[in-house]
């Protein structure tokens, strides 16, 4: 069992109230929508325990990611959102992947990936590939006649521009989540107003917004000790 508890030792006080908070919301939800599809609820406390590793830049996280992303996919399928599909799918779970390679490869410590920086011509190609990839989307998204088109297409923009930030190891990562939690939480409304065993899935955007909040704050900080180190 020490294996599984070992990841979790670096944990303070705060990292512990916000995701047994999480956690705790998740389950209310769940219940309360009536007890639905269990993997929405599998999904998303894989998603909250990724979220507080990844803003700890433990790599763990990463690896999480990719098993939310896979299930995530799925559930998206039940409900045709095949852009959120399309993008866990094809774009979250590889960045994962080769985030977490780059994570391995550039550590500050056992547990802590080093804060990078990101210079104006990785803006400049950032950006100019999630303009591309937004435009490519769009079109492929409207050929399968994805319902909420619009939001949809957001955000498969601002998860690309987050999982590249991420890649990049930079901090800014995690307000393009939490502007993708915001879009996210507006598509599994209105599948919840068709749905109620959706619901849960709109309180873990909610909830993953507010945990993005936190690892945005917290790898700033990272950075002050990293730099000042």
């Amino acid at each position: 069992m020490d294996y599984l508890i070992k990841p979790f030792r670096d944990f303070t006080k705060l990292d512990i109230i916000i995701w047994t908070g999480s956690v705790t919301a998740l389950i209310i939800s769940f219940a309360a929508s009536g007890g639905g599809d269990a993997l929405t609820l599998i999904a998303s406390l894989i998603g909250v325990t990724s979220l507080i590793f990844i803003a700890k830049g433990n790599v763990i996280g990463q690896f999480l990611m990719i098993l939310f992303a896979v299930i995530y996919s799925i559930i998206s399928f039940t409900f045709h959102y095949y852009g959120e599909m399309v993008t866990y799918m094809c774009m979250t779970a590889p960045s994962a992947l080769i985030t977490a390679i780059a994570w391995i490869k550039n550590p500050y410590s056992e547990t802590q990936v080093a804060v990078g920086e990101v210079r104006w011509r990785g803006w400049l190609a950032l950006v100019s590939a999630t303009v591309a990839i937004t435009i490519i989307f769009y079109f492929i998204l409207a050929a399968l006649d994805t319902p909420n088109l619009f939001f949809s297409t957001i955000s498969v923009t601002t998860s690309f521009l987050a999982a590249g930030l991420m890649f990049l190891r930079s901090q800014y990562y995690a307000t393009g989540y939490m502007a993708n939690d915001l879009i996210l939480v507006i598509l599994w409304i209105l599948a919840s107003l068709e749905d109620i065993s959706y619901l849960p899935m709109v309180v873990n955007f909610a909830i993953f917004f507010i945990n993005d909040l936190y690892g945005y704050i917290s790898w700033s900080r990272m950075k002050k000790v990293q730099s000042a180190g």
